[in-house]
Formats: C-alpha cells, sequence, structure tokens
C-alpha cells in the first residue's frame, strides 16, 4: 500500500503551483483538494499495474566455471545452476558429485548390519586390521570422513579396467620417456623447490601403523639405528626425532633429492640438535645406486623405513635397492613398508599421456609413481624376482631374501562430507625381516 498523506500535501502544493497563487485555501477549499486528491488515488489503485511501464531487471549473463569449480558456484553466483530433475539411483545421495573423473553412481559393497559391542576408540588392535569401520546395511555414507575394508562393487572395477586401458592406449612418448626416466631426482628437485615445508604434513599415523618406531624412542631401548629412505621433507624423521627419549637413537634420513635435504637440513628442529649428541643426520642417497648412504656401513641398521618411496623407482631399479636394503639392516632388522596399491584413486584418475609402463606413471610436476599388486611385492622383497628383473645382479650372486612378517592391503573409502565425494584409496603395508640365518627364520609368522 502507498503512503498517503505525503501524496496529499504534494498534490496540494501542485495545485497551488498551477493556480499560480501563494495565498492559502479556506478550510473548505483545502478539503475539496484532498478530497479530490484521494478520489483519483483510489481509482488508480482500481486499475491493473502496466507492467511493462515497471523498470525489469536484466539477467546478466553468468560466467562460466571450470569443473573443477563448479563446488564453488554458490558461493561466488547469485543463484544455482540449474539442473535438470532427474531421480538419482537408489544408491546415490542425491547432491553427490564426481570424485575426480570417477562417477559417483559408483557404490562401495555393502556388509550385512553387525555392528562390534566393544568400544575400540583407537578403532583397531593390531596395525595390520586397518581400522574397524565397516560400512553396513543401513549405514550414511556421509556420516564418518573415512570407511575401512571397503570393497567395490563390480561396475567400479570395470571402470578401472576401461581406465587402465585408455591410459595405455595414450602413452607417454618416447622422447618423454627418456627425459623423466634418466633423471628422476631432477624433478623432485623442482618438485622441493616449489613447495615450501609446511606444505608437507607430517605423518601422526606413524606409531599406529608401525609401533617398533614408538619403542625405539623410549628411554631405556637402549642402542638402535634407523634409516629413513626417501626421506621427503621430513614428515617421518621430524615426528620420530620430537617423541624421542632414546639417548642412543640414530636416525638418518636419506633421500636422492639434494633439495628434499636442504629442507630438512633448513628446519629449525634440526639445528637446535646438531653437534653433539646429534640424533637426526640427513643425507644425500640414491638407495639404486652402488654405494651405501654416508656414515652408514653393511649390518649397521636395526629398522629401515620406506613410506611411499619405493613407488618412485622404476621396476628396473628395485633389485638393486632391495640388495642395499638387505647389505644395510643388521640380521633380524626390519624393513618398515608402506606405498600405493593398484587401483588407488591416485592411478584411477590419470589422464592420457601419463602412462610409462604397466602400473608405472609419470605426474604433471614429471615425479613418477608405481602402484603395486600384493603378490608383486611378496616376490620382489622374497627373492622371487628372476636375475633379468633385478638391474645390475649377476648370475652367480645370491638373491636377497626377506622373511614376509605382514604384508596386506589397505583399503579405505575416504568422504568428503561437504561435496558429496566417495573416494577409494588403496594401500599395501609390510614388515620385512632380514634372516638372523639361513632357514632358521620361523614360517609361523607369515601372513
Amino acid at each position: 500500500m502507498r503512503a498517503r498523506e505525503p501524496l496529499v500535501e504534494i498534490a496540494a502544493k501542485k495545485f497551488y503551483s498551477a493556480v499560480g497563487s501563494s495565498k492559502k485555501l479556506t478550510g473548505a477549499e483545502h478539503e475539496t483538494c484532498v478530497r479530490s486528491s484521494r478520489d483519483r488515488m483510489a481509482a488508480e489503485d482500481a486499475q491493473p499495474q502496466d507492467q511493462a511501464s515497471l523498470p525489469v531487471r536484466q539477467k546478466q549473463p553468468r560466467q562460466q566455471l571450470t569443473k573443477g569449480m563448479e563446488h564453488m558456484r554458490s558461493y561466488v553466483t547469485i543463484d544455482d545452476r540449474p539442473t535438470p530433475p532427474a531421480t538419482p539411483p537408489s544408491t546415490t545421495v542425491q547432491g553427490e558429485e564426481d570424485a575426480y573423473g570417477v562417477p559417483a553412481t559408483y557404490q562401495p559393497v555393502r556388509g550385512n548390519n553387525s555392528k562390534p559391542v566393544e568400544n575400540n576408540p583407537e578403532k583397531r588392535t593390531d596395525p595390520f586390521q586397518f581400522g574397524t569401520r565397516y560400512l553396513e546395511e543401513g549405514d550414511d555414507i556421509f556420516a564418518h570422513n573415512a570407511w575401512d575394508h571397503v570393497e567395490v562393487d563390480p561396475q567400479y572395477t570395470e571402470f578401472i579396467e576401461s581406465q587402465t586401458v585408455f591410459q595405455r592406449e595414450n602413452q607417454v612418448s618416447d622422447f618423454d620417456k627418456q627425459r623423466f626416466n634418466n633423471s628422476p631426482e631432477k624433478w623432485w628437485d623442482k618438485f622441493y623447490s616449489n613447495n615450501a615445508a609446511n606444505f608437507f604434513k607430517d605423518r601422526k599415523w606413524l606409531v599406529q601403523e608401525f609401533p617398533v618406531l614408538g619403542e625405539v624412542t623410549k628411554e631405556e631401548y637402549g642402542p638402535v639405528t634407523v634409516l629413513e629412505v626417501g626421506a621427503g621433507a621430513g614428515n617421518t624423521a621430524f615426528p620420530v626425532l620430537s617423541m624421542n627419549k632414546n639417548p642412543q637413537l640414530r636416525l638418518h634420513a636419506c633421500d636422492y633429492s639434494k633439495k628434499a635435504i636442504d629442507v630438512i637440513r633448513a628446519q629449525e628442529a634440526y639445528k637446535k640438535q646438531e653437534g653433539e649428541g646429534q640424533v637426526l643426520q640427513a643425507d644425500v642417497w640414491d638407495a639404486a645406486g652402488e654405494e651405501l648412504p654416508p656414515g652408514l656401513a653393511a649390518g649397521s641398521v636395526d629398522v629401515v623405513v620406506l613410506i611411499f618411496i619405493f613407488s618412485a623407482l622404476s621396476p628396473d631399479q628395485w633389485g638393486q635397492a632391495v640388495r642395499n636394503v638387505f647389505t644395510l639392516l643388521k640380521p633380524g632388522g626390519e624393513v618398515l613398508f608402506r606405498d600405493y596399491g593398484r587401483g588407488d584413486l591416485a592411478q584411477v584418475r590419470f589422464k592420457k599421456g601419463r602412462y610409462l609402463d604397466e602400473n608405472f606413471y609419470v605426474r604433471g610436476d614429471g615425479t613418477r609413481v608405481y602402484f603395486f599388486e600384493e603378490q608383486e611385492l611378496r616376490d620382489i622383497w622374497s627373492g622371487g624376482l628372476s636375475h633379468s628383473e633385478q638391474d645390475g645382479a649377476s648370475e652367480g650372486e645370491e638373491k636377497p631374501s626377506f622373511h614376509i612378517v605382514n604384508l596386506a592391503v589397505d583399503r579405505r573409502m575416504l568422504v568428503n562430507r561437504q561435496r558429496k565425494l566417495k573416494m577409494y584409496r588403496c594401500w599395501m603395508q609390510g614388515r620385512f625381516r632380514k634372516p638372523i640365518a639361513p632357514g632358521l627364520e620361523s614360517k609361523e609368522r607369515e601372513c
């Protein structure tokens, strides 16, 4: 409704102006003017409004967003992008998005509803159980950030195979294969030059997955030497250093990227412990080279840590790397291993021009990555590879053979609850022990 009185006063002023008089109207004349103005406004209200005469807001063309930024549309535009009405599949939560090229319609396999009664806040009793948060019938996928032991449906398995065929048909050129394989450390140097130390997250899960790393830091443990191969920015070394109470712990962090070692040495935590009683020493070393790391002799290491580093080697480097680790370890010493498994999201999402060889890829930054199968790792570490597969091995040389203490596949579904994304991850985790003497290692603990 319009405000009446102000408009009446305006009409009166216009009347005075029209008659060209500045004299005041008598009470009767003023009342007549007011009544006339009210009658005219009532007549206007009774008529339909002329829509064409009203100002119309012109719709501005919406700026297009890239596919990777569509989830931000509601934050940067006035209204969401209209979507055609559709009935989502019964197994798909409305609003789910494709996860990095993996269709949201692919669903995990759910088990029968059998929730554990006991309350286990750490979700496991053994490192190789990989958690006990099982996805079962009736569970809301987006109620948690992750689910353990998630198997994928046959449709997703077929999708993985089709992606592999596509990648295989669109390989890296022969020229680029040579470029990426000849000097892999150069690409890692660039990687660490472009990323500051705080870009990398410390591995807070280390002790949960590998309890021995917690044991060796206890004050009463005694003399022990730990070598981390492929130390990167020190995201394993520094957490171990920070919880160390053992004055006799010696921790060596090695990487074939000089820039990575520079990042470690530049950290305040590293500088503080230099000098007498130094625990952590960082050096440049190529795990697939012929030399041993600086400051370490054959048979001097108790524990070797290989976390997401073996996958950076090409298959023809595996043999030499395993021999070096075997040589460095004391009898009874162990390898702590964690790396990528075949079918991991990181593999499935690769586009054309990234395939170097079977299960072997190059990332956009030039660094390489391999995705392992369980049996393949058993063969590599138990001496099952042929000499032709072990680069640099001679026919008369004894092949290193580790006892497989544990080796398991860690399958998880990580969830982005805000964007409704399901991400299927697959990692391999193992413990490999150097035999104390040939034939004396018990097979009872193999799994």
